[in-house]
C-alpha cells in the first residue's frame, strides 16, 4: 500500500476517536477549547481535510490534559456522512478564518505534539524548524482550504502513520460515526477499498436497506457504479453510490466464486446503528461456533450490539466457542474497544506508557454473557488490522484467552490523544505505546500481532462457509 495513502487512511480512522476521546477531555489555556468525542475512523482521502500548520510566537505554550484513545485505521465510507471522496478543494469555501486564528490554532498543534508526542526525538524531525517553516506559510497568507492543507502536512510528517490532523468537518462527521447516528441518502453498505483487486468491499449491510432488498450481501464487491469504476486511479473510493432520494443508481456486484451482476437500486434515507454481522456456525464434529465481524471500534454503540449478539446467541443453549473476525478491524475509540475486551477477560491487562509514566489497561470485574469469560476464542486477523484491532486481539493471545488465525498485522498500535482547536477542528497525537500483562518485552509497533496460525485469505475472496480462515477456526474447537 502507498505509504502517503496508508498514512491518510489511519489519519481518517484517527478523526472518528478522537472525537470520542475529546469529549472526555479538557484542555486548558487559548487556543483549546472542550474537545468533542468522536471516533476515529480510516477511509478515502476527503475533500475536506487539510493539514493546519502552527506558527511560533511569543506566547507561552497551552498546558495539555489529554485523554488516550486509540486511533482506528478505518474502512472507506463510501456511503456515511463521514468521509465523502469528492475533489480534494470544496466549491464553496466557508468564512476565511482570519491569520490571527490560524497562527492560534497552529501554534495549538505545534505545542501540542512539542508537549506530548510519544517519540521525544520526533521522528527524526526538527521540530522547532517545523515551527518556523510553517508559522512562515500561514503569515505569507493561506486561505481557509491552504491551510488545513499545511497542518494535515505537517502532522502527516511525523511519518508515524497514526496521527492525524481533522478539519471541524471532519471532526462532525467523526461525531457521528462515534454516535451511531447513520442518517444519509444511499443504498445502506459500509464498503472498503481493495485496490490491488480494484474493487471495494461491502463490510456492512443495513438491515431493511436498498442493499438488503437487492440481495448484497456482506463479503459481496463493488465493482462499477453506473458503469464507472468504483476506485479512482489511486485506489481511493470514489462518492458514486450516494445520491438524492428516490433517485436510482446501477452497481455491479460480485459475490466470492460468482459471476458479477448488476443491481439496478433505488436511493433512501438509511438511518439507524451500524449493525455487526453475526452467525452461529457448526463444526464438523457437531459444536455450536458463533462467529461476529468487527470491523472497527468506532462506533459507541458496538459494545451494546455486542451484548445483544451473545445474548440471543445463548439465549437457548450455551455455545461451545466464538470466532471473533477482526481482518478489516481499523481501530477505533478506548471507550468502545474495552467494554468489548471484558467480556472475555478482566483485571489489568496491560500497561500504556509514553515519556513521562504510564498508566494500566483495567478491565475490573469483566463481564460474563454466556460463559464468555471462559467459552474457547478464535480471532481472526490479517494485514487490515490495525490500531485497536490490534491491540484487542494481542491481549486475548497474551492472557491465553484466543487463538489467533490469519496473517501479522499492521504494527500500528500507538495511542492517541484528541486535542481539540478553536476553530473546531481536532488533532489525534500518537501520546502512548501499549505493553501487554504477560509479555512486557514484546513490541506490537512496527512489528504487529502474530497469529498462532498463519493463513492467508481475503474476505471479498470468499464467502463465509469456504473461507479458510474461518473453517481452520471451525477445526481448532473441534480439536480441543
Amino acid at each position: 500500500m502507498n505509504q502517503n495513502r496508508r498514512a491518510f487512511l489511519l489519519f481518517a480512522g484517527l478523526l472518528l476517536i478522537a472525537a470520542v476521546i475529546g469529549q472526555a477531555c479538557q484542555a486548558v489555556d487559548r487556543g483549546f477549547v472542550e474537545p468533542v468525542v468522536m471516533p476515529l475512523v480510516e477511509g478515502p482521502k476527503s475533500s475536506e481535510t487539510p493539514t493546519p500548520t502552527r506558527p511560533p510566537t511569543a506566547t507561552p505554550r497551552p498546558t495539555f490534559t489529554p485523554i488516550p484513545i486509540h486511533p482506528t485505521f478505518t474502512p472507506t465510507l463510501t456511503e456515511t456522512p463521514i468521509l465523502v471522496q469528492e475533489s480534494p478543494t470544496p466549491t464553496i469555501e466557508p468564512t476565511q478564518m482570519g491569520q490571527a486564528l490560524q497562527l492560534d490554532v497552529f501554534e495549538s498543534l505545534w505545542s501540542a505534539v512539542h508537549d506530548t508526542y510519544l517519540y521525544p526525538d520526533f521522528n527524526g524531525l526538527d521540530w522547532d524548524a517545523i515551527r518556523v517553516e510553517y508559522r512562515q506559510k500561514i503569515e505569507a497568507g493561506l486561505s481557509n482550504h491552504d491551510f488545513y492543507t499545511a497542518m494535515k502536512e505537517m502532522i502527516d510528517r511525523l511519518g508515524d502513520n497514526h496521527s492525524a490532523y481533522l478539519t471541524p468537518d471532519e471532526v462532525a462527521a467523526e461525531r457521528a460515526v462515534y454516535l451511531g447516528q447513520q442518517d444519509y441518502v444511499g443504498i445502506g453498505i459500509l464498503s472498503s477499498a481493495v485496490p490491488e483487486r480494484s474493487r471495494a468491499l461491502v463490510l456492512v449491510v443495513f438491515p431493511g436497506s436498498p442493499a438488503e432488498d437487492a440481495g448484497i450481501l456482506p463479503r459481496d464487491s463493488i465493482l462499477t457504479v453506473n458503469g464507472e469504476s468504483i476506485l479512482d486511479e489511486n485506489g481511493y473510493m470514489k462518492n458514486l453510490i450516494r445520491g438524492p432520494q428516490g433517485t436510482q443508481v446501477i452497481i455491479e456486484v460480485q459475490t466470492p466464486g460468482q459471476d458479477s451482476r448488476l443491481l439496478t437500486i433505488t436511493r433512501q434515507p438509511i438511518r439507524g446503528k451500524m449493525p455487526l454481522p453475526n452467525t452461529v456456525l457448526t463444526t464438523p464434529g457437531g459444536k455450536r461456533i458463533g462467529y461476529i465481524f468487527i470491523w472497527g471500534f468506532q462506533d459507541s454503540t458496538f459494545p451494546e450490539t455486542f451484548t445483544e449478539i451473545l445474548q440471543d446467541m445463548t439465549a437457548d443453549k450455551p455455545l461451545d466457542g466464538l470466532i471473533v473476525d477482526g481482518r478489516n478491524n481499523s481501530g477505533g475509540a478506548n471507550t468502545v474497544v474495552e467494554p468489548i475486551l471484558a467480556n472475555f477477560t478482566h483485571g489489568t491487562v496491560g500497561y500504556f506508557f509514553n515519556r513521562q509514566n504510564e498508566r494500566p489497561l483495567d478491565l475490573g470485574e469483566g463481564v460474563n454473557i454466556g460463559n464468555s469469560q471462559t467459552m474457547p476464542l478464535v480471532v481472526i486477523v490479517g494485514t487490515g488490522t490495525y490500531s485497536f484491532g490490534e491491540i484487542f486481539a494481542g491481549i486475548l493471545k497474551d492472557m491465553g484467552r484466543a487463538y489467533l488465525i490469519g496473517e501479522t498485522t499492521n504494527g500500528i498500535v500507538e495511542t492517541l490523544h484528541s486535542y481539540g482547536f478553536q476553530d473546531g477542528s481536532r488533532a489525534w497525537i500518537a501520546n502512548e505505546a501499549f505493553r501487554p500483562l504477560n509479555h512486557p518485552d514484546t513490541t506490537w509497533e512496527k512489528v504487529g500481532v502474530t497469529p498462532d496460525l498463519f493463513i492467508q485469505s481475503n474476505l471479498d475472496e470468499y464467502q463465509i462457509q469456504d473461507d479458510p480462515a474461518v473453517l481452520a477456526g471451525l477445526e481448532y474447537f473441534d480439536s480441543k
